[in-house]
């Protein structure tokens, strides 16, 4: 059993989280909420993507009155962050936002955190206290000596207090931090004080290439030590690039079944084809196949057979040509500008 079994069931929208169900990958847009034409058409594409739960900011009363529109044109939730305004809080959930997300730290007074919880708690909405390390109060800070794990903790669960003492328990907790191992300890931290759901992710990551790595290492450690009910790869790009690394991470882990695995070579000396635009234009077009199923891009028609015999369909380079190969049986052998259109039309075909 892990950490994860244990944590409260919530609902978010149509989504379930806690209590041992599939963890959700997340996405924030990143138009301008009001927008609400660009708003739509990002979270569309994020939801072809695989994206399960989406978030988009609410700075001002267009935005809390877009969500309206917007939750008619999507099919998953979608979250409202606030940061400091606690009326648009309430004005996202009155239009129809399915869990807001804020830090009471941010938010004021008592009275206008109770106003919040209050809207909350007549409609069932969640609330995700969300603490950074670059939001820690002061008095935190003087405690530790600085950011520190069990700084993040401990404000975190302060949060969490305010919410409950005005009788609200519909709760999903969040602490990031840019520092990865600082990060990984506080969640452990965390989940052995608390059976609330956690959101988990790596903030301000990075660009697309050390994001990916930091949000990799990061999310990897904790979610194998069985602790994180979501996740958000966050990554200076197109938001659609989180999902892709979201999805491979839990792949990887065994977190989630479904979809295509690629697999290919790094090339070598032997290599007399594209391999790396090859590898890149399959990775790109297996997207849109539903198959769990593994496909390997290799570089020599020598050794390729042998190499992606463990995958169920692989496609192996030579001289201008290549080999399509099943199981580690060469099928065909095709022109090297057929390669991908043979290795679609037999996707495409798959379960024919």
């Amino acid at each position: 059993m892990t950490y994860r079994d244990h944590t409260k069931v919530v609902h978010i929208g149509n989504k379930v989280i806690g209590g041992g169900n599939p963890i959700m990958i997340q996405s924030m847009t990143n138009t301008p909420t009001e927008d609400v034409t660009a708003t739509v058409n990002q979270i569309l594409a994020l939801e072809k993507a695989g994206c399960d739960i989406v978030r988009s900011t609410v700075p001002n009363q267009e935005a809390a009155n877009a969500i309206k529109e917007i939750k008619k044109q999507i099919h998953i939730p979608l979250v409202a962050d606030i940061h400091f305004d606690y009326k648009m809080a309430i004005a996202a959930m009155e239009n129809g936002a399915d869990k807001i997300r804020i830090n009471p730290g941010n938010i004021g007074s008592d009275d206008k955190i109770e106003a919040v919880v209050k809207t909350a708690k007549e409609r069932n909405i969640p609330i995700r206290v969300g603490v950074n390390s670059g939001s820690l109060e002061k008095d935190i800070l003087l405690k530790y000596g600085g950011v520190t794990a069990d700084g993040l903790v401990e404000s975190a669960l302060d949060k969490v207090g305010i919410i409950e003492k005005f009788g609200y328990d519909n709760l999903v907790i969040s602490i990031k931090s840019s520092n990865v191992m600082l990060c990984v300890d506080a969640h452990r931290k965390l989940a052995e004080k608390t059976n609330y759901p956690l959101h988990v992710g790596i903030t301000e990551a990075g660009t697309l290439y050390g994001g990916n790595i930091k949000s990799s290492i990061g999310l990897g450690i904790i979610l194998n030590e069985g602790i994180g009910d979501t996740i958000r790869v966050s990554l200076s790009g197109d938001p659609t690039e989180e999902i892709r690394t979201a999805k491979t991470i839990l792949k990887t882990l065994g977190l989630r079944k479904g979809g295509i695995e690629v697999v290919s070579c790094p090339t070598c000396g032997r290599t007399k084809i594209d391999l790396i635009g090859l590898a890149n234009k399959v990775e790109n077009m297996v997207q849109e196949f539903p198959l769990d199923i593994k496909v390997a891009v290799m570089g020599c028609a020598v050794n390729g057979p042998g190499e992606a015999r463990e995958a169920d369909i692989g496609i192996a380079g030579g001289l201008h040509e290549g080999l399509l190969i099943k199981k580690g049986e060469v099928v065909k052998k095709v022109p090297e500008s057929e390669l991908l259109d043979a290795l679609r039309y037999e996707l495409e075909h798959w379960n024919a």
